[in-house]
């Protein structure tokens, strides 16, 4: 079944405010953009994804974009992930899709190897919507939607909850599905923890995010009087 990836992306310079305690401006920035990078990065090298639609109006993803021949839908309103999500959502159907797959641009973790079985798992293919969890069982990372089920994304704290309910009001054929590679997203102090362990344990992932982790501690270290 033909299926689009819809990645929105904030601008990088207003991304990850609730980081502001432990990063500075341009750290959060650096960061917000490495990790699209990455997750862009799995997307590209998933082997069932078809297209990627960018919702952004962030001028950098405007240019990835354009040289990498990908779908954009520029976020005019930037009034949030779940409308953002609608725009790209709306972007795949008039493309043609079937289904779409909406993730987040702060799992930089992402696995394509995990994607790939999520999408062309055959229990999946007869849902209306797959919903993935965050760590913490209450958030949403990723949604895997039947374009004609006209499933509303509803994104932001408790949002598995309410994700879940509007499938059941609408009598929609849903699942919860829990990827190991997608349950991490970076919102807070302790999310930014959570990475650096995860790093620690398996050198090879999210190299660009990994990079600019390990350029912040550099700097962390350089600052410290000796």
């Amino acid at each position: 079944m033909p299926t689009a990836a819809i990645l929105p992306v904030k601008r990088f310079a207003l991304a990850k405010q609730r980081l502001e305690p432990a990063l500075g401006q341009g750290s959060r920035r650096a960061l917000a953009a490495a990790m699209f990078a990455d997750v862009l990065g799995a997307l590209r090298h998933s082997t069932l994804i078809d297209t990627v639609v960018l919702v952004s109006s962030e001028p950098t993803v405007r240019d990835i974009a354009a040289d990498q021949e990908l779908e954009l839908v520029p976020d005019v309103a930037e009034e949030g992930q779940s409308n953002a999500a609608l725009a790209g959502l709306a972007r795949a159907l008039g493309l043609g899709y079937e289904r779409a797959l909406l993730v987040p641009g702060d799992t930089p973790l992402i696995d394509p190897l995990e994607l790939d079985n999520l999408v062309s798992s055959s229990a999946l293919r007869e849902l209306d919507v797959a919903i993935v969890p965050d760590r913490h069982g209450a958030g949403t990372n990723a949604l895997l939607l039947r374009l004609a089920s006209s499933f509303d994304p509803q994104f932001g704290p408790g949002s598995r909850e309410r994700h879940t309910e509007q499938a059941r009001r609408r009598g929609l054929r849903h699942s919860v599905e829990e990827l190991p590679s997608l349950l991490l997203d970076i919102d807070t102090a302790d999310d930014l923890a959570e990475l650096r362990r995860a790093f620690d344990e398996q050198r090879g992932r999210a190299p660009r995010t990994q990079g600019v982790i390990a350029q912040m501690e550099r700097t962390r270290r350089s600052a410290i009087p000796a």
